[in-house]
Order: structure tokens, then sequence, then C-alpha cells
């Protein structure tokens, strides 16, 4: 049997260049809009290429074209004139996977790791789905390109040992990013007071925060949960 090392692998893959390709590229930062798309078209001459500076157009644009590629940033406002967001390209992720499950996307962005928040939605999708850091080299950004056109999963990128169930997510969105207290959170989400406090200690228990650790440093848990809730890219 003939072992075939990665980056031979690499170099011998040209399938993705063949033919004329359609690659969507959505970032609303538009120097680095212009750097991705020129780097793009060194790479893949034949390719057409369209770009988007907001989830809205860059779903209508979807809608309109039958893609090859997708290269999204996380960080996007959901029109234009509206401030970008983390969960607004999250959000478009998860309804382009639900629509298009065999559409090939790569996420180029400096928040990767909010991507655990749709690690399920990542797993069962389809089409090629892969991360690409904006501090990677241009070279592996390449690579991380030719393996998303070939229908490839590379997500070792996310941090996979946080396993956060869908209710623990709601209620640090609901509390940290909306300001709601138990209560509040308890009536939105139709649940007992007393789950959601629940939650809290199985979040806390999940992000490493506990009460004895804040006592011992004269700490507060919530404002330490959300500290690490942010490091590890489950809020905003």
């Amino acid at each position: 049997m003939v072992k075939v090392s990665f980056k031979e692998l690499m170099v011998s893959q040209d399938l993705p260049k063949q033919g004329k390709q359609k690659i969507l590229v959505v970032d609303d930062h538009q120097l680095i809009l212009s750097a991705s798309l020129e780097l793009l078209r060194q790479e893949y001459t034949e390719a057409e290429f369209l770009k988007a500076q907001s989830a809205q157009e860059a779903f209508d644009i979807v809608a309109s074209y039958q893609l090859d590629l997708v290269v999204i940033d996380l960080s996007i406002p959901e029109k234009s004139g509206m401030i970008a967001q983390i969960d607004t390209g999250i959000q478009l992720l998860k309804t382009l996977m639900k629509k298009y499950p065999t559409l090939n996307l790569v996420v180029q962005s400096s928040y990767i790791k909010a991507l655990v928040r749709i690690k399920r939605e990542i797993d069962d999708h389809q089409g090629g789905f892969v991360i690409a850091n904006k501090g990677l080299s241009e070279q592996e950004i390449l690579n991380r390109v030719n393996l998303a056109l070939q229908g490839i999963t590379h997500t070792k990128d996310i941090k996979t040992a946080l396993e956060f169930k869908p209710e623990w997510l709601e209620v640090l969105k609901l509390a940290f990013e909306e300001g709601l207290q138990d209560k509040a959170i308890a009536e939105q989400m139709h649940i007992h007071e007393r789950t959601v406090r629940s939650y809290w200690t199985k979040i806390q228990d999940v992000l490493g925060v506990y009460p004895e650790d804040c006592k011992l440093e004269g700490k507060n848990m919530r404002i330490q949960t959300t500290i690490r809730a942010r490091v590890e890219g489950l809020i905003d």
C-alpha cells in the first residue's frame, strides 16, 4: 500500500480548480474582503466571484446562484448599515446549512471558537465545512479552501471538549446578551426558576467556575461565568 503525505495530497488534488466555479466571499470589512477576493482569484483563475457585506445580501446571492463555495466571516451585520455581530454570522450559517445541506462552506474568521454553539449542525452538514482562522498564512487558507471544495470537513480548531446543551446556551444569551434575571429567564423559556438555577450550576461546572474558587479570590461567580463564556466563544 502506497502512503501519500498530506502535503502531496494537497498538491495532487486539482479537482476543485476544474471548470468555472462560483464562489461567494462574505465580509463587511472592505479591505479584508478585497484581499480575500484577490487571493482566491490568483488561485482559481477560471472561477466567478461574488461578494456580500451583510447576512441578508449573502443569503439573497446564495438563493439566486448555484454556488460551489461560500467563504464567510462570522462577525457581519444582518443588513447594510447595521452593527456587525458574531451571532448574525452564526445564524446565517445555521440557515444555509439547513436550506442548502450540500453547500461547501469556509468560515474565515477571528471568532472561530463561537462555532461551538452550532457544532451539532456542523456535524450533520453534508457539504464541505472548513475553518480558517484569519491569522493563518495565505497558503494555509488556500489549502483549507481546497479542502472545502472537495466536500471535506475540517473543524479541529473548534474546542470540542465543551458539550453545551441548547437550553444552557439560551440561559447564557438571555442573561448576558439581553440582561434578564433568573425569574425573567424562566418566564421566557417557560420553565421553573429553580430549573434556571440548576442550569447555572451545570454551565459553571462545564466552564470551570466554582464557588470555592471565587470566594477565595473574592470574585463574583456570574462575572467569572461571563468572562469564561466569552473566552470559549459561547456569547459575544
